[in-house]
């Protein structure tokens, strides 16, 4: 089964190079989880209303559509796992690092969805970026190293409200994030959000930013420990 999907997620970003928006979806479904509380997390709920309706989540059915056609060809996989494997796949196939893999995602039902307002707010700093991160368990590193996926992709107006990518290849996965945001002089056409600035604010997250922007396999080696946890938030052991 693995390797049918991925052959599948793989020929879907040949024809159509669409690995940012499914990143997005992906991180998005996972992001919602509570270590508190033990919901949300990477279990399909984000295709269904209102999780699916939420701001944050604007666009996202242009991904969903996407993968239907995979989910139709294997429809043993959970929507869940086709999310996070897309992911996975799109990452490298966008130049990134070979992220592990396992299977066993449940799909939840409709009732499960989660509650609005547990994505990071791009308008916001670090107190907010803590916030958000320590509950679904991550600590100030983990929340440098998941913010170098923005080399990956575009904000648009119509979904964010913001415009433009971060990097001057928004189709390449690669370290330059952390080079653009550390510019003293910065390209005007690419994106600087509050939430991205907010990782130099502190020095020891400062030295981090510093460190990937120096040496990609070092931010490599890092994201994939990073992602790995991330994809499988809410995932029973």
């Amino acid at each position: 089964m693995e390797d049918k999907l991925r052959h599948l997620l793989t020929e879907l970003y040949k024809e159509t190079p669409c690995m940012p928006i499914v990143v997005r979806l992906a991180w998005h479904d996972s992001g919602s989880y509570c270590a508190r509380t033990k919901t949300g997390g990477a279990n399909g709920t984000i295709r269904f209303s209102p999780e699916a309706d939420f701001g944050a989540n604007n666009g996202l059915g242009i991904a969903r559509n996407l993968l239907e056609p995979i989910k139709k060809a294997v429809p043993e996989v959970s929507y869940a796992d086709l999310y996070q494997l897309g992911s996975v796949v799109a990452i490298e196939f966008a130049g990134g690092p070979k992220i592990p893999f396992r299977f066993g995602r449940k799909d939840l039902p409709q009732e499960k969805c989660s509650p609005d307002g547990r994505l990071p707010d791009a308008t916001k700093r670090m107190p907010h970026l803590r916030e958000i991160f320590s509950r679904m368990g991550f600590d100030d590193k983990g929340i440098v190293v998941l913010s170098g996926a923005h080399a990956l992709g575009r904000a648009r107006k119509e979904r964010s409200g913001f415009d433009g990518p971060w990097t001057s290849d928004p189709l390449v996965f690669d370290n330059s994030y952390y080079q653009e945001i550390l510019k003293e002089d910065p390209d005007p056409k690419l994106l600087r959000l509050a939430s991205d600035m907010a990782l130099l604010d502190d020095a020891e997250n400062r030295k981090l930013v510093e460190l990937y922007a120096a040496d990609k396999d070092a931010f490599f080696k890092d994201y994939v420990e990073q992602h790995v946890k991330l994809s499988e938030l809410g995932m029973m052991a």
